[in-house]
This record gives C-alpha cells, sequence and structure tokens, in this order.
C-alpha cells in the first residue's frame, strides 16, 4: 500500500510536468511549433509513464530504508505505539514545513503531489523511528527509565531480568557480593506489583515473604557492580506473570534468575539463559554421606506412617525411619542414602539414638 501510494503521487506529478512541458509552458520549454493539443498529451503520457516505473523503484526503496531504520523488534508494546503515534504526528508536521518551497516553487498541479509525497515519506519514517526510540522518548518525558546498559558489558550476556522467587530467596545478592553474577539486572513492573501483592497479603508469612522481595530489589539498587533498574515494558498478549517474563526475557535478549523450577526449565526449553541461586547453593552444599551420624530435630510426621522430617542447617529434607515419635526433639540419626532431585537434596536416615534433649 505504502509503495503504490508512493507510485500514484510520483506518476501524478510527473505526468503534470509532462502535460507542462508539452504545452510549452514559460519557464519550461519555448512555444512548441506543433500542435499544442498534441504535444501537451504526449508530453503527459511520457510523465505518466515515467512516473509509473520510477515511482515503483522509489516507493519500494524508501521502503525498504524506513523498514530497515529503526530495527525494530516484531512486536509492538504500549509504549512503542504510544511513541510511534508522537513520531507519527511530528513527521506530518515536518513534512508540511518541508513542502511548502515545493507548493511555492513549483507550478500547482506539480508541487502538491510532491508536497504530499513528501509528508507521507517523512510521517512513516518518524513512526518507525520514535517507536524503535520508545524507551529513550519515554525517559525524556519522566513516564519511565530507560533500560541502560552497563558500559562494558556485552549486550547480550550481562542482562538478566530478576523473577520474583529469586527475589524472596534472596541469594542473588549473595552471588552479586562475590562477583558471579554482574551487569544488568532489571526488575519489571509486574514482578514488583505482584511482590506488593504478597507484601498486602493477609497471611503474616505471605506479609514477610513480599517484604523481603521488596526490601532485596531495593539492596539491588545500590549494590556497585550492577545495574539496576525497574522497567515498565509491558506485554499485553500474556496474562500469567510467568509467560510475561519468558516474552520479555526473549524480546530484550536477557537471561531469567529465578527459583521457580518449572520456570527455569520452561526458559531453558525456549534456548533462554537461566541462573538459578537454589541449585547454585545446592551444588555447593557439602555432602552428606551413608553412614555419618548427624543431630536434628525431628519437626513433623512424614508421609508414611512412623517417619520424621527434621532438616540440616542449610535447609536440607531429613527424612528419619520411625521418628515419629520424637517430634520436637534432637535426635541422633544414622544417613542411609542421598538423593538429589530436580528442586533440591533430601537425606534418608535411620534413628540410631534416644532423644538426646
Amino acid at each position: 500500500m505504502f509503495v503504490e501510494a508512493v507510485r500514484l503521487l510520483i506518476t501524478l506529478a510527473l505526468l503534470v510536468v509532462g502535460f507542462n512541458l508539452g504545452s510549452g509552458m514559460p519557464g519550461w520549454f519555448p512555444a512548441a511549433e506543433f500542435d499544442p493539443g498534441v504535444t501537451e498529451v504526449w508530453g503527459a503520457i511520457l510523465g505518466a509513464g515515467c512516473g509509473y516505473v520510477t515511482g515503483g523503484v522509489i516507493g519500494r526503496a524508501v521502503n525498504r530504508s524506513i523498514t530497515k531504520a529503526p530495527q525494530v523488534v516484531s512486536k509492538a508494546s504500549g509504549a512503542e505505539l504510544f511513541a510511534g503515534a508522537f513520531g507519527l504526528i511530528t513527521g506530518i508536521i515536518v513534512g508540511c514545513v518541508l513542502a511548502v518551497p515545493t507548493i511555492v516553487l513549483l507550478p500547482a498541479n506539480a508541487g502538491w503531489p510532491l508536497a504530499g509525497l513528501i509528508v507521507l515519506v517523512l510521517a512513516a519514517f518518524g513512526a518507525e523511528v520514535f517507536a524503535a526510540r520508545a524507551d529513550d522518548l519515554l525517559s525524556v518525558t519522566g513516564l519511565r527509565r530507560a533500560a541502560r546498559l552497563v558500559p562494558g558489558t556485552d549486550e547480550a550476556g550481562d542482562r538478566y531480568l530478576v523473577d520474583s522467587s529469586a527475589a524472596i530467596d534472596g541469594r542473588v545478592l549473595d552471588l552479586v557480593r562475590a562477583g558471579l553474577l554482574k551487569g544488568n539486572l532489571w526488575a519489571t513492573a509486574f514482578v514488583v506489583d505482584e511482590l506488593q501483592g504478597i507484601a498486602d497479603a493477609a497471611d503474616r508469612n505471605r506479609r514477610r515473604r513480599g517484604r523481603r522481595g521488596l526490601d532485596v530489589l531495593d539492596t539491588l539498587a545500590d549494590m556497585p557492580g550492577v545495574s539496576f533498574l525497574v522497567l515498565e515494558d509491558t506485554v499485553p498478549e500474556h496474562q500469567e506473570v510467568d509467560a510475561k517474563l519468558l516474552a520479555l526475557a526473549a524480546k530484550l535478549h536477557a537471561g531469567l534468575i529465578t527459583t521457580d523450577h518449572n520456570l527455569a526449565k520452561a526458559a531453558s526449553v525456549r534456548g533462554l539463559r537461566v541462573v538459578n541461586p537454589h541449585s547454585i547453593g545446592e551444588s555447593l552444599r557439602p555432602e552428606v554421606a551413608a553412614g555419618d551420624i548427624i543431630e536434628v530435630t525431628v519437626e513433623r510426621a512424614g508421609n508414611e506412617p512412623g517417619q520424621g522430617v527434621a532438616f540440616l542447617d542449610d535447609g536440607t529434607m531429613v527424612v528419619i525411619a520411625q521418628a515419629a515419635a520424637a517430634i520436637g526433639t534432637v535426635v541422633q540419626a544414622e544417613v542411609t542414602n542421598t538423593l538429589r532431585t530436580a528442586v533440591g537434596r533430601m537425606v534418608f536416615a535411620t534413628l540410631s539414638g534416644v532423644s538426646i534433649r
């Protein structure tokens, strides 16, 4: 449609130019020696033919240039639509100003089509370029903060989105302090809203988790070695927070920091980089081998009759046979087996001593 519109305007402009040349108007050619009516028709035909061919070539070239200019993504967010509309209006205004000399200096029949072409090209160019720079445009107006990369970092390898589960877990702070995680850490506005909703929940434990997540994000903003920003990008085509995160991570070519096992799996399937602080912590935990004697507090009954469940200092679950009667006491248990699962490590043990306190 854009190419055809350009072709039509150029065809009309050159048709008028050819007609005027054929009529021998002052300022173009001396008066024609032939019948003016014949020369006008031939001039119009030749001008229209040249305009049709030239318009198609120019239209396709301009269309390719406008399409490649911003290097934009295929799906536009609300911010990009807003910026694109602003760019369209700006392009129309600039085009109208630049088209005035064309209307004034050229004959009216030729000047108006060329003026329309100028307005059309600048309006399309402005819409594409402004949509591609939506972040910078809105950051100037104060409506959002642009996601800037830390100088000297790899644009693709040092940008991560922080999930709510990773914020609540808090071990992302330890990774940053240890220098294992650096670069650009971003949290989306919908993740912050999710944490705020958890912090406002009626359940006390949920409130504590939500507040911890918000505190972790606040701490990240002040930590050296990383650039932390809250992005206002929206993903209207998805409703679930996890789906929004995956789509946005793919769009920004960013990795994902999460302790959610299912979300991490989904991200890996989509080819996204995943940093799971929980998995890193699991791999660094000291191993408990079969035959070791451990002292633990039995906290609750297990799923099977007679089982008791305890936890090591690092949070590893210990399932103790015949320890259901010792709930609330410290016992000695002998490790019989360890099992590493996708969500963590489990230790199985048998009661080797009576309650010691």
